[in-house]
Parts: C-alpha cells; structure tokens; sequence
C-alpha cells in the first residue's frame, strides 16, 4: 500500500469507548429493497456482504421508527417482532469485521398515501415540501410528537437487542427530525416551533429519548451518532450559524460523532456564493478537535479520502463509490487503487450485487451514478 494513505487504516476510538479498524465508514445508501413489512431481504444482506469487508464501520440504510414514517423498501425498527430480522443484518455486516451502526430515522412530509397504504404523511406543520406534486402532511398533536419521541427511544433499544454497535438518528435529507428543525417546514408556536431555541427542542428531546435506551439497555459500549444537512438552500430555511448552535447542544449531550451530509466534501455553503470554505471544515474547527465530524460527498479516491482527513476530519464516510466499487478498501491496502471502478457499466450489474430495486431506483436518477 502507498504509504500516503496509511491515516484512512489508523484506528480510532469513540468517546463511548468503541474502537474501530480504521477511519472509514460506509454511508447510509438506500437500498429500497426491503420487504413491504420492513423485514430484512436476501438481497440486501447479499448487497453488505459484498462491500463491507475492510471498513471500519457501517451505517445502514435508514429503518423507521413507526410505521408511519416508512417509504418503499424501507427497513424497519418499529415494532418488537423486527429485532430478529434487524439481527440478521448486524450478523451479515459484522462477520465482515466493520462495526454495525443503525440509522434511525421517520420519513415525515416526504411520506406518500401510496407508501402509507391511504394514510396521510406526517410533519411539523402542515407544509408541503416545495416540489411539484408534493403532498400535504398532516400537522402532528402535541401527544403524537411526546409519542414520536419515544418511538426512537424504542427504536434504539431495539438496535441494541438486535446485537448492532450504535445508532445513527437520521436528522439530516429532509426528513422528521430536520423538518422539525426547519423554519420551512416547522411553523408551529408551541414548545416544539418559532424561535431558533424552540425548533431544537425536538431534536434534543429525539437524542435525549435515545441517550436514556442506551443507557438501559446497552451493557457494552455503544455508538451513538447524528447526521444532519448543514443549511438549506430554500426559504426560510436552516442556516450554518442554525447548524452551528444546534451542533453545539448536541455536543453537549455526549454524542460520538456528528455525520455531516453534504453531495460533495469540499462543497461551501449553499446559502452564502463568497463562501469558500468548505462547511465540513467550518463545523469541526467551530466544535473543536474534541468532537468528530464525519464528512461525505463524493469521496471517490484514496486522494480525495486523504484530502478530506487533512481538513481536520477524523473519519470518512463513502458512499455511492462503494456501490461502484465494492472492492474499494481491498484496491487501496494492495496498492492497485488505479484499478478503482468510478463507472457503472451494465456488464459489471452481477459482480455489484445491487439489488433489482435499488437497480431501478439508481436508474430512475439520471446524474446521481455515473452509468456508462
């Protein structure tokens, strides 16, 4: 291996007290590839089994914490009788050796009644997403968020029955916990909307819910992690100086990492055009040394890995180059790293494993792969 790589394969310990393999981590992918009732597929496991080797942690696809929260193919932590599937997952991601993370999340406003079988979405407030043909959800009662915030406390606690390492809480891609968090989709004057202080209130009740599950239920160390979109490019919207406040509070709470979810490492704020800096950097110098951020986006080479690690990161997360190149980590140690795959082509579909779901929603995104 080229030695200039050597800082991706150093290992690392949480504050929680997990030690992984390395600084690599697998991003949240979605598969959409699940059973209907949210159970774990063949295919999927056959997906992890096929890309996981070599890293040192994996954060799953996305499972919901109720079933109201669910999109097509999703995986699910919403009910007991999930744990055993779950576990299968954690099994098939751990015997590769990475640590298992499961990323929690409700898909609130970006919900439909086709994938709700007739029920109406759920959010904050009764707004739509800003897209042509968005639905309109359905505003939550004070009692259905207290119950929504447990719901993630019982999530998490079954992540851990399941056998998995950590938790990661889904705040970021426009989901429930950054709707909440948003003044676009958070018009609310309660206790959980208006002020800045207000629209955090939920995310911290949501990491407090699940805090108090890993402190009952957990009897080894177990990570304990938070993704979230730095800003928002609509108005209003969330702003760095919003992400910068919250992340602090999160810090407080005793959090191993915060995963920052960005389209691309090096990207500045989408809000601020003068911006050059690119905001991974920006929020780990703002939370110091101490507290790690994890960055992704387009992390495609071990130069680009590199790179990201020397804007003060701690750890890296891959994403859609691992759906690419399943041999990614196995390239990079053998010092064949020229040899990386940074194309799709059809011929490569049956070595890949992607499932025919995930095939098809890849497909139905022109730009998001690049597919030759």
């Amino acid at each position: 291996m080229n030695s200039k790589y050597n800082p991706l394969f150093q290992p690392f310990t949480f504050a929680s007290g997990v030690k992984v393999d390395n600084r690599l981590v697998m991003a949240p992918m979605t598969t959409n590839s699940s059973f209907e009732n949210g159970m774990v597929t063949t295919e999927e496991k056959e997906y992890y089994k096929r890309r996981v080797a070599g890293l040192g942690a994996v954060v799953t696809s996305c499972a919901q914490v109720m079933e109201n929260g669910r999109f097509a193919g999703s995986l699910s932590a919403a009910s007991d009788n999930r744990i055993d599937s779950l576990s299968k997952l954690a099994k098939t991601i751990q015997n590769e050796g990475p640590k298992a993370i499961l990323q929690i999340f409700h898909v609130g406003r970006l919900g439909s009644k086709r994938t709700l079988r007739g029920e109406q979405p759920v959010s904050a407030s009764a707004v739509p997403l800003d897209v042509e043909g968005a639905e309109v959800p359905r505003e939550l009662s004070n009692k259905e968020v207290h119950e929504l915030i447990d719901a993630f406390g019982q999530a998490t606690r079954r992540a851990i029955q399941a056998g998995f390492d950590g938790i990661e809480l889904h705040g970021a891609n426009n989901y429930m916990i950054q709707q909440f968090f948003s003044p676009h989709s958070n018009r609310r004057e309660d206790q959980w909307g208006g002020s800045l202080e207000k629209r955090m209130n939920f995310p911290l009740a949501v990491v407090q819910a699940a805090k108090e599950a890993i402190q009952t239920y957990a009897d080894k160390p177990f990570i304990f992690g938070y993704r979230i979109s730095p800003e928002e490019i609509k108005e209003p919207g969330i702003t760095i100086e919003d992400t910068l406040q919250l992340i602090a509070k999160l810090k407080e709470q005793g959090l191993d990492y915060i995963h920052v979810s960005t389209n691309e490492w090096t990207q500045a704020s989408v809000r601020d055009p003068k911006a050059t800096k690119p905001v991974v950097q920006r929020i780990q110098e703002s939370v110091g040394a101490d507290f790690p951020i994890i960055g992704v986006g387009s992390i495609i080479t071990p130069d680009d890995a590199v790179a990201a690690m020397e804007l003060g990161l701690p750890l890296v997360a891959i994403g859609r180059e691992l759906v690419i190149e399943p041999d990614w980590v196995q390239k990079v140690k053998l010092g064949n790293e020229t040899a990386i795959r940074k194309k799709i082509k059809p011929e490569y579909r049956e070595d890949l494993t992607l499932p025919d779901a995930m095939w098809e929603y890849i497909e139905s995104r022109p730009g998001w792969f690049p597919i030759v």
